[in-house]
């Protein structure tokens, strides 16, 4: 069994909330699966940016080419499985 998410995954911000804990949230797009991501490491991050997420942080901005090509290669070795695991129903 794998763990993707222990790897890092690249993902590209799709926006930063305010949450009720005093952390930066937000949402992080990973080619298309959307999950919601602490931002605590990189408050400096805006949407737009592309960040690596390990286990539900974005650890560090990346460049959007070498976060593209690190997508791709994870994605080659099947290494992107748990993207597909569904993520609890936000309330509003």
């Amino acid at each position: 069994m794998g763990c993707s998410m222990c790897l890092g995954v690249p993902g590209k911000v799709v926006r930063i909330e305010p949450s009720a804990v005093d952390m930066p949230m937000g949402v992080v797009s990973f080619g298309g699966i959307t999950k919601e991501v602490c931002f605590a490491y990189t408050p400096e991050v805006v949407p737009g940016d592309w960040v690596l997420v390990h286990v539900g942080f974005a650890i560090s901005k990346l460049d959007e080419d070498h976060a593209l090509e690190v997508f791709k290669t994870l994605k080659e070795l099947g290494e992107l499985s748990e993207l597909d695991v569904p993520q609890p129903a936000r309330k509003s």
